[in-house]
């Protein structure tokens, strides 16, 4: 009897263990699915015929299924953590530097003003040759690698050996990592006297802040008018984009609204304050770099016929991620919503099977660079602002006037002098060596009368032909424009920073340009209210 019943026992447990498992075909659910993949993992740990880590592929096999979700749902290490939230918290840790590379050699910009190197002594011009007693020229450090070695949490401290002109023997410094301040709004000024002009790189954590100051001081200078320049902004937190569209909204009116499998993710923004500049002429620039929180910004202030948008059509992220921590450090950051404008559109253009990472350059093969009429919409995707004016849904804000890409307005030769540094280098060498002349340079004087000469011409062909840039004379004479104001930039902007190098470097940014004609356009929208 007991041999019976034994038998009975184990037949009964094979047979429950078989008609546990899912037939052929069918879906094995979370938990089956998890039990595969362990099983799997563990025969290849135990049996594979070379040695593995199996870390190394339980990381890789997260990044290949966040990557079979969506286009934005992203895996970043415990390792990378830190460096990829740093651009969007308004600020890192740090000893202080604004930094380039020349020929190998690290050579510090300019120590940032009341950061730790600045303290100590390290000076503009200092190259850096070792650190920690590691030698860092000459061995082809990148600047990832600089940032992970000169980086690192408030209060630690790391030593640095630099060569500085004039001093024989190298200089060492012993700095205490802090909280370096970053800046996501570039510059403000007046471009006459009732217009300002605000660029915004990015959308983080202080945005906001740094926004709203730049607003105030312009419009004690008495602007009446604005351009909001988001050109190649490519986004960041929803919040900061909903808290500025709202300086330019009146009460209840809608900014933008997610919506996601889960009800809790299904979110709505309006106005809730009243803004600095509800009133007053506004303009959006906006381009194929402008994505995420950038169209939030220009959709709401589209749909509400609040800003004339002036570009080329945006990038087209309309997928809100939410970063979520997991155990080991590391973090996923999941879409769980789409998010969509007043008017109901949704921005996210297709993605699947379609080449998303090649849809920018398709635009520019198609003609969309050129020509409005290459942008193709479908009907179906038709929305309304509140006057009743026609926009798109599907992929990217378009713009209420089209500027085309001024194909004369580029220079390859140029392009090569910027991507080898040799045009960067070019204005700290003239910096460094006429410090003393540009500071007795009034801004207003620099901007209308400081003259590129032929000399310096010379001297940048020269910089970029040590950097293996074959000189082309003709090509800078065929463009002399437009690399006098190139040159003439960057020189301002190691004297008076970013507000001295946009006045002049947007006198090449056709988008500016073209937006400066449009102020009846824009006004109309203002005359007619809400």
């Amino acid at each position: 009897m007991p041999i019976i019943l034994a038998i009975g026992l184990a037949a009964g447990i094979l047979i429950g263990a078989t008609f546990s498992k899912p037939a052929v075909g069918e879906k094995m659910g979370l938990e089956g699915s998890i039990a595969k993949f362990k099983e799997v993992l563990t025969l290849i740990e135990r049996n594979y015929v070379d040695e593995v880590d199996v870390d190394e592929l339980v990381e890789g096999a997260i990044v290949e299924m966040l990557d079979e979700l969506d286009p934005h749902s992203t895996y970043i290490p415990a390792s990378e953590k830190v460096r990829a939230n740093e651009g969007l918290q308004g600020n890192f840790e740090g000893i202080g530097v604004e930094f380039n590379i020349f020929k190998d050699t690290i050579v510090v910009i300019s120590p940032l003003g009341g950061g730790p190197s600045e303290a100590v002594g390290v000076m503009a011009g200092d190259k850096i040759i070792k650190v920690d007693g590691e030698t860092v020229a000459g061995v082809g450090f990148t600047t990832l690698d600089v940032q992970r070695t000169l980086k690192g949490p408030k209060g630690t401290k790391v030593k640095i050996s630099v060569k500085r002109k004039g001093v024989k023997d190298l200089i060492e410094f012993e700095i205490t990592r802090d909280k370096i301040p970053q800046y996501s709004v570039d510059t403000g000024y007046m471009i006459d006297d009732e217009t300002g002009y605000i660029k915004i790189s990015r959308f983080g954590a202080t945005t906001f802040l740094e926004f709203k100051e730049k607003l105030l001081i312009l419009k004690d200078k008495g602007m009446e008018r604005l351009i909001l320049d988001l050109q190649g902004n490519p986004g960041g937190y929803m919040s900061a984009a909903i808290q500025i569209a709202d300086e330019f909204l009146p009460d209840d009116r809608k900014i933008v609204y997610t919506k996601g499998k889960e009800f809790r993710f299904n979110t709505e923004a309006n106005t809730e304050s009243e803004g600095e500049f509800e009133d007053g002429a506004l303009i959006v620039l906006m381009n194929e770099g402008s994505a995420s929180a950038s169209e939030i910004v220009a959709g709401a202030l589209q749909d509400n016929d609040r800003a004339l948008i002036v570009g080329r059509r945006s990038f087209g992220k309309g997928l809100v991620q939410l970063p979520m921590d997991l155990s080991d450090g590391s973090e996923m950051r999941l879409t769980i919503s789409r998010y969509y404008t007043p008017s109901g559109r949704s921005i996210q253009k297709p993605y699947g099977d379609v080449d998303y990472e090649r849809d920018i350059s398709k635009r520019f093969s198609n003609g969309e660079f050129f020509s409005a009429d290459s942008v193709k919409f479908v009907d179906s995707l038709k929305f309304k602002t509140r006057k009743s004016r026609t926009v798109y849904g599907g992929g990217g804000i378009m713009p209420d006037y089209f500027v085309p890409l001024d194909t004369t307005q580029g220079s390859a030769y140029l392009n090569r002098l910027y991507y080898s540094n040799a045009m960067l280098e070019f204005a700290f060498r003239y910096f460094t060596e006429n410090e003393k002349a540009l500071s007795r340079w009034d801004y207003q004087d620099y901007y209308d009368k400081f003259p590129v000469t032929p000399e310096m011409e010379q001297r940048l062909m020269d910089i970029g032909e040590s950097y293996k840039v074959e000189r082309n004379s003709k090509e800078l004479s065929d463009n002399r424009e437009l690399f006098h104001i190139h040159m003439k930039s960057q020189i301002a902007r190691r004297v008076w920073g970013n507000d001295g190098f946009y006045p002049i470097f947007n006198l090449s940014n056709e988008i500016l340009e073209n937006a400066i004609k449009l102020w009846s356009e824009s006004e109309e929208l203002d005359r007619s209210k809400f």
